[in-house]
This record gives C-alpha cells, structure tokens and sequence, in this order.
C-alpha cells in the first residue's frame, strides 16, 4: 500500500523523456510558476521508484503519465477543466512498445490541484496495480533554490582579444567592426531577421552606433562569440537582462535566461521599425553569412527604413542573452548578445554547464 509519495519538480518540456526530470527546480520556483500559469511538471515517487509524472499545461491543462514496475511509461492520462475546480479525463492512452493505443476515456475525474495538492493524482495509481492508502503523505525532495538566473559574469572578456580554452578546442578572441545601426524610432531591436515580429528591444536616443564582433577562431571555424552595440564611450557600471514588460526573472531556474529566440542561425541589430523580406534575407544576408570567412553583413536601408546589421548566431539556432551594460547615471551605454560558445568561470563551476532557457 502506498501511504507516502516523495515528490519534486522540473521543467515540463522534457519531462516525456524518461523518469526522472530532464531539468530538476525547486518547489519555491514551481510554486512561483503555477501562480503565473506556466507549465511545469511533478514526479511522483515511493521508495525511490517513479510511479507518475504529472504535467501542469497551459489554459488549465493536465496530463499524467503511469509508470509500471520497470520505470517504463505504460500510460498516459490528459485532463482538461470541468465544471469548477474540476478535471475530467478527455483522453486515455495505452504506450505499449513504442506505440500508442488510445482507449474509451471511463469517467475519470478528480479536483483541480492548488499547487502542493498531489494527493488528488493518487487514486489513479491504482490502474497500474499500486494501491494508495486513504490518506497519502507527501515529502518534498525537490532541489535548492540555487543560485538563480543567469548572471552577466565576464561579459567584458568577451571582448577581450587573446587566446581561449573552449569546448571545441583551443581558440584566438578577434575584434571585428561590423559597421554601424542607424536608430530613428528610439528603440534599438534585437532579433533573429527572420523573425521580427517579437524583438527584443531596448530604448536608445536616435542615432548611428558602432557594432562589434567577437570572433572567435579555431583551428578550422570562425564563429561569432559575441555582438555589442556602443551607445555610449563610457565603461559599463552594471548589467541587467533586457526583459520583455511580461517577463519575470523570478519564474528563471538556475543558469536560466530570457533570450532572443534564433531560428535561422543568425542574429541582427536593427531600429525597431525596420522590416524585411524573405527574398532579400536569402539573397542578401543569408547567403553572404554562409561564408566561413564572412561572419557579419549590412542589410542597407531603404527611402523609408534604417539599416540592419546580421551576424552569425555562434553555432546556430537556439536561445542568446541580451545584456544591457548601463553607465554609473542608469544610461545605456551598450547592448551586447552573448552567443554561448564558452561557459563562464561561474558556470564551469555548474554540473552540467548552462541550462535551457525560454526564449
């Protein structure tokens, strides 16, 4: 009879994996996320064994996955809001050898857990042969709160010209002028070119600005490690995160960060009102970077739109930093995208390295 449950937390994307969590976090940063209707996800354990994985999902969605006796995923339960404060069973799935057999859902039915509520999920251990007992304690073994987000440690080494020690073998830092963005609505953009419908921006006064390249050179490669937009020739005096107004560092796990989101392998400064076609960032800013030996390129301006400077997205698609270096009166005197291609001393000290981060 299961009359305890060891219970912890983790990123939800991932969580289909295996059975454990891809990315463990703490309970507090959990809780924080089901307060802000995030998804995340739950393990349900007894004596070390998993016996259910249950995922908190978007617009008041549930799914709960049963293990069997080999920690193997044998089935799938997904609920959906009924009623209030209710869920009830909308699908019913059977994973047998890598195949999916989705059954007649019974009526299946449970409240809607206030986060810490697991005992709701426990009767439905018992379609996979656990019996729950009527009262089901709960023992949070979830991880430390750890250190947090990431933190902008070493962000003017990156600039630092001079040798490296990297992932991928040793490696010179070069400096590299990409030329300058012109900014006339005010707000400075970061953003994948292909994708400029959500950039990432940051206010500046009107102008044109110096854009520099950290090139990073291997014994075979070139890839950009680093891009700064000067603002201002004034030293940085503190960092902070540019954040979108909804988003939260409080809801960011350890080593996590909001970043500009890369789908095509490159990254681009330019003024927030500057658009651009599929036609002319194939023929003049994709095909260019496809060159080992061409890591930045100037998308001119128009009659009615400033330029665009792109620059290779260190080794490809994913999710980058965006710091703002702000001068001793609070200005911004620089914007730099940290492109990942070495951990910081801090991070070295992580096991594991960098973790996922929402882009």
């Amino acid at each position: 009879m299961i009359d305890s449950l060891d219970v912890s937390y983790g990123d939800m994307w991932g969580s289909h994996e295996g059975p454990t969590h891809a990315n463990p976090i703490p309970n507090a940063l959990a809780a924080r996320r089901h307060e802000a209707e995030m998804s995340y996800a739950v393990l349900l354990s007894s004596r070390e064994r998993p016996l259910a994985m249950v995922e908190r999902w978007p617009r008041g969605m549930w799914r709960v996955y049963l293990f069997d006796d080999a920690s193997r995923r044998v089935q799938m339960i997904d609920f959906k809001p009924f009623g209030t404060g209710m869920l009830l069973a909308h699908r019913n799935t059977r994973l047998t050898g890598g195949d999916e057999e989705t059954s007649t859902v019974e009526v299946l039915s449970c409240r809607a857990p206030e986060f810490g509520d697991w005992q709701v999920f426990a009767p439905f251990l018992a379609q996979q042969g656990h019996e729950p007992a009527p009262t089901v304690l709960l023992n949070d073994v979830s991880v430390d709160e750890g250190a947090g987000p990431l933190r902008p440690t070493g962000i003017e080494q990156l600039f630092a010209p001079g040798p490296r020690d990297t992932p991928d073998g040793p490696a010179v830092v070069e400096l590299g002028d990409a030329g300058a963005v012109r900014i006339t609505s005010g707000r400075l953009a970061v953003s994948d070119p292909g994708w400029v419908s959500e950039p990432r921006t940051v206010a500046v006064p009107p102008g044109e600005y110096p854009v520099t390249l950290a090139l990073l050179r291997g014994t075979r490669w070139l890839r950009v490690a680093a891009a700064k937009v000067t603002l201002l020739d004034a030293p940085p005096h503190a960092w902070e995160m540019a954040l979108r107004p909804d988003e939260d560092p409080e809801l960011l796990g350890e080593g996590e960060f909001y970043g500009v989101g890369v789908d095509t392998g490159t990254v681009a400064f330019m003024d927030a009102t500057r658009t651009v076609s599929e036609e002319t960032l194939d023929e003049e800013v994709f095909f260019p970077l496809s060159s080992d030996d061409r890591p930045g390129v100037e998308l001119p301006g128009t009659e009615t739109e400033p330029n665009l400077i792109a620059f290779s997205a260190g080794w490809g698609d994913g999710s980058y930093p965006v710091w703002i270096g702000r001068t001793e009166d609070g200005q911004a005197g620089c914007v730099v995208v940290d492109l990942r291609l070495y951990p910081s001393d801090e991070e070295k000290q992580v096991p594991g390295g960098p973790g996922p981060s929402p882009a």
